[in-house]
């Protein structure tokens, strides 16, 4: 069965000066603010779509691998995943750093890293940005 999620974006004025507002629309969970300076600069309160796809990274990257670890018989008791996005203006984002901290009881290290890696190849999200040629990932047990 496909799911469709949505999500829809208003902009006004020029990409410089402009801002706009992101929404969440199938869960209504909520409206972001947006603009030139966020994406670039600093956040100042606002958000961007780099920080949108490191959410999505971070979030099905925990999903995948805990799904794998729980196929091999470890199941997770937790599993923190943050995702860092950098976007070079001009360029685009250059590169994504994923870091995991997991309590996995019965697992080695070494299991550990072999499953995080999986995750990393094999997240639908990961494979939605394939074009990021700097995908790097630092995982370890807790």
């Amino acid at each position: 069965m496909a799911v469709t999620q949505s999500a829809s974006a208003h902009w006004e004025g020029s990409l410089i000066e402009g801002k706009g507002n992101v929404n969440l629309d199938t869960s209504k969970s909520g409206s972001f603010d947006i603009d030139w300076k966020a994406r670039a600069e600093e956040a100042g309160g606002k958000t961007s779509p780099e920080e949108l796809i490191a959410a999505a990274h971070s979030s099905c990257y925990s999903m995948a691998l805990s799904h794998g670890l729980t196929g091999a018989g470890t199941p997770p008791t937790s599993i923190d995943t943050n995702a860092k996005v950098t976007f070079v203006a001009g360029q685009g984002i250059t590169a994504i750093h994923l870091t995991v901290r997991a309590n996995v009881p019965g697992l080695t290290q070494e299991a550990f890293v072999e499953a995080a890696e999986g995750a990393k190849k094999n997240c639908p999200v990961s494979k939605a940005l394939a074009a990021v040629e700097n995908i790097t990932l630092d995982a370890a047990l807790v």
